[in-house]
């Protein structure tokens, strides 16, 4: 049936099935809006996405808005990889699986997928304020049932991470979105719980990063490559970030430059900025002094 439509409408029934998929629910309005159609042009796209997936959606007269239901699934493909890049871009319009035209561009090989149900499910408890129950792999603990508050999805160069409040441990932690293979939203979000809290992710710290001393012998090439000033790139970050950017670029964060190996490009002049910072077990060479 979908093959029959203009390419028009399916990105319409698109838009209806990511909204659905990602936020839980959609206003007739919000299509009307988004793609500039009339009211009735709008009735007729949501009572033909009943036709193709009547069990999808279910509305609410007195909210005057659809809700996904309990049996929805997804009429359209919405590749995982592509839709959190698109999330992370606000460009959430969910026309990733029509018909795209396949460029001869090719990304490095990446990790393992996430589960496109559990993204959906951590953005809807996002945008709801509401905590999730997870089911968790870890390295240390194995599986387990966790109760986290998520507040952001993030990409930290090597795979994609959600963070937010754990409820076990009373912290905010980071959790890799390949390790949950069940999410489901509970109750609401405590005060203490939101990202308002999250003083980590909240504060700002400055790295001063310089070509390696010691490894390095033409530093100029190292300059130009990060675009550094007077011999010095110097980048504010999240401090629940900055050991990931440490690893990913391999800075060397010992005191006296001391990590040797064509790995070791660039030293961290000013180490002294990540006192009080969490999560430095794997920034490279890194010791509480």
């Amino acid at each position: 049936m979908l093959e029959k439509l203009s390419y028009a409408q399916r990105q319409r029934l698109a838009y209806i099935d990511f909204c659905l998929l990602f936020k839980g629910e959609i206003y007739r309005n919000d299509l009307i809006k988004r793609f500039e159609v009339g009211l009735s042009a709008g009735s007729r796209d949501f009572n033909l996405y009943k036709e193709v997936a009547p069990q999808n959606l279910v509305y609410d007269h007195q909210l005057k808005r659809y809700f996904q239901t309990d049996s929805f699934e997804p009429v359209f493909e919405h590749d995982p990889k592509r839709t959190l890049v698109k999330l992370a871009n606000d460009i959430s319009d969910g026309f990733d699986a029509i018909g795209d035209v396949q460029f001869p561009v090719e990304a490095p090989t990446s990790l393992n997928v996430p589960d496109i149900f559990v993204i959906a499910r951590l953005v809807q408890a996002m945008l709801k304020q509401q905590a999730v129950m997870i089911r968790y792999t870890s390295l240390s603990s194995g599986e387990s049932r966790r109760e986290v508050v998520p507040h952001t999805i993030v990409d930290n160069g090597q795979r994609w991470h959600v963070r937010g409040y754990d409820r076990k441990t009373e912290s905010f932690r980071d959790f890799v979105l390949t390790r949950i293979s069940e999410a489901e939203i509970t109750d609401n979000a405590g005060v203490e719980e939101g990202s308002e809290s999250d003083h980590e992710w909240h504060r700002k710290i400055p790295l001063q990063l310089v070509a390696h001393p010691h490894n390095v012998t033409h530093s100029k090439a190292i300059e130009m490559d990060y675009g550094m000033t007077d011999g010095v790139l110097t980048i504010d970050v999240r401090a629940a970030m900055a050991g990931y950017l440490l690893r990913r670029w391999n800075v060397d964060c010992t005191e006296d430059a001391s990590l040797n190996g064509p790995e070791y490009q660039l030293w961290l002049r000013n180490r002294t900025s990540l006192m009080n910072t969490s999560n430095l077990a794997i920034a490279p060479g890194y010791k509480v002094t």
